[in-house]
């Protein structure tokens, strides 16, 4: 047995990720949970036995190895749910992905053909650089689509403004998405109906159910999990942390260790020392902020509202951002076959209007909303229960990176801290990344030198077949690189010149050479040459013939190498966005 000890704040798919993989290697963790159950963010709440999961957490991965392990842990309790989800705008329903008729039927052909102009207008005149998010989906979808589908969405998830939210959220989240692309999908079809993007692993019971058998698992192997137990100081002596201090309701404990990993928020982490850091670092930690959200459980006295398994609310009026119906990810989240439960999630920041409201008046905004939409009747709605989630998402607001970069310098410092997970590094990642984190902080623990800030950056992060990405998930600069781009005057030119050159050095040859017949067969030039002779003046006539004709043929030449490579860049470029589109409001 490896005597090392190794503590792990939180107990979200980070930590777990990073336990597990430790009792693997015959090292016991103890891991330092402060809420009542493990899963953080991806947790699983019950009320009368119906189940809530907070967030809605598909399964699903491009890394082999969590795939493994989620189908290690779960066995035959990880089922595979099709997908269906759809934007509700305005009163109407638009299918999602977007569907090319269901989408004009609904905009009406006037309004479609103002979006298709907005897309053009985009196209000819782009912003020149893409600094925030509004500037970044106006360059690939138009203004007035931006307008439509994204903006009132996209700032009921983040509550700012779209011009202040940076567009490096936007690029690492969902990569090459266009309006093209959605047209083609819409049109042509070409999305995968094999590929995850239809279907998802969801855990029979809830997420919570994975997280729960992590903790058995690490519990079973001589690991220790201890819930509400918050850690509330490191005592740190320069590069190195000697132990952290917790306090389990009542009781204050002192755990030293070797190696630290940790998934608590950079905020509450920097705060934590003994030793406080540099002033700077202080100050950057406090000005990251965070999105919460607050999830209302509804139990409605129907078998089933709508088919989907989750509807995006854009309406501006109406504010809720997402409605959830768990009956229709895992029937066995509902313990009443006649009832189902929904999750009205609605986003906010602490403190603020939404989250100040009692229970009761969340339930009755839930419940008054939910009949607003046209779903059902408020006396349906036969329960509700309330959760709060603080620190939910890390905003990425016009500031954050450069406040980011200056807690990084400072925690590359620590020699034996692992920051991991979507609020140890202050990252919006999936859950998969943030399990990926937790696995190499492990690695890292054991000698390997893996740089954890690199999982999910600039990395193209779509569900789907692995050879069909591979294939073509090429990055348009490196295509470019591959396939750069012909000059069309300077190989015209290249190609005069030396037909221009052969026709002269032969004809100077020819007369070089002499005799009583000089060059007969070269004097037929003159019938497509004319003035051509086989004379020193003729030399130069065939030159220019020569040089002209070819740097004609050498310039269409360039030009349409040139065109058929852009057509299959462009070709190349739409598949890969095909596959991402169907990501993107899923990923804010």
């Amino acid at each position: 047995m490896n005597h090392q000890v190794v503590v792990v704040i939180g107990a979200g798919p980070a930590g777990l990720t990073a336990a597990y993989e430790l009792i693997k290697r015959d090292i016991q963790p103890v891991v330092l949970e402060k809420a009542d159950k493990v899963g953080g963010l991806a947790r699983t709440e019950k009320y009368k036995g119906y189940r809530f999961d907070i967030g809605g957490h598909r399964f699903f991965t491009k890394f082999e190895e969590v795939q493994k392990l989620w189908q290690e842990v779960l066995g035959e309790d990880f089922l595979r749910v099709p997908r269906l989800s759809r934007i509700y705008y305005q009163g109407l329903f638009f299918n999602y992905p977007l569907a090319f008729f269901n989408t004009l039927s609904n905009l009406g052909l006037v309004e479609s053909l103002l979006i298709l102009l907005s897309y053009f207008k985009a196209q000819l005149w782009p912003y020149p650089q893409e600094e925030t998010f509004e500037e970044w989906v106006t360059n690939r979808f138009g203004r007035r689509l931006y307008k439509t589908f994204f903006q009132t969405y996209t700032e009921k998830v983040w509550g700012i403004p779209c011009h202040k939210i940076q567009a490096d959220w936007a690029a690492q989240r969902i990569k090459g998405l266009s309006l093209a692309a959605a047209v083609s999908n819409a049109l042509l079809g070409t999305n995968n109906a094999k590929s995850l993007i239809n279907e998802f692993h969801y855990p029979v019971l809830g997420p919570g159910m994975m997280w729960q058998r992590f903790r058995e698992a690490v519990e079973s192997h001589g690991g220790q999990v201890h819930l509400n137990t918050e850690v509330i100081r490191l005592r740190r002596e320069g590069c190195h942390i000697k132990s952290v201090i917790a306090q389990n309701r009542e009781k204050i404990i002192e755990i030293s260790g070797e190696h630290f990993i940790s998934s608590m928020p950079l905020t509450e982490l920097i705060a934590r020392f003994d030793t406080p850091p540099p002033v700077e670092v202080v100050r950057a930690a406090r000005k990251l902020n965070h999105r919460a959200f607050v999830i209302v459980g509804l139990i409605v006295d129907r078998t089933n509202l709508f088919p989907d398994n989750w509807l995006y609310v854009h309406s501006p009026e109406i504010k809720v951002g997402r409605i959830q119906n768990f009956k229709n990810w895992s029937a066995a989240m509902v313990p009443d076959p006649t009832k189902m439960s929904l999750g009205m999630e609605y986003f906010c920041t602490e403190g603020d209007e939404l989250w100040a409201m009692s229970d009761a008046e969340l339930i009755q905004l839930a419940t008054r909303e939910l009949a607003s939409l046209g779903l059902n009747d408020a006396s349906e709605v036969v329960g509700g229960v309330v959760f709060r989630q603080p620190r939910a998402y890390p905003v990425y607001d016009r500031e954050y990176r450069k406040h980011l970069e200056v807690v990084r310098r400072f925690l590359a410092t620590i020699d034996n801290l692992h920051t991991v997970g979507r609020n140890g590094m202050h990252r919006y990642n999936n859950m998969d990344h943030s399990m990926h984190t937790g696995m190499l902080a492990v690695q890292n623990i054991l000698g390997a030198r893996h740089d954890l800030w690199e999982v999910n950056e600039g990395e193209e992060y779509l569900e789907g077949d692995k050879k069909a990405q591979a294939a073509q998930l090429i990055p348009e600069e490196v295509l470019i690189r591959t396939f750069a781009r012909m000059d069309k005057l300077a190989f015209a030119t290249a190609v005069g010149s030396v037909s221009g050159l052969l026709f002269f050095i032969a004809t100077i040859w020819l007369i070089i050479k002499g005799g009583d017949v000089v060059g007969p067969n070269l004097k037929l030039l003159g019938q497509y040459f004319i003035g051509y002779t086989v004379t020193m003046k003729g030399a130069f006539i065939a030159f220019g013939y020569s040089f002209v004709w070819s740097f004609l043929l050498g310039w269409l030449f360039a030009y349409l190498r040139n065109l058929f490579l852009a057509l299959y860049i462009y070709r190349v470029k739409k598949k890969a966005e095909l596959l991402s589109l169907g990501d993107f409001f899923d990923h804010l």
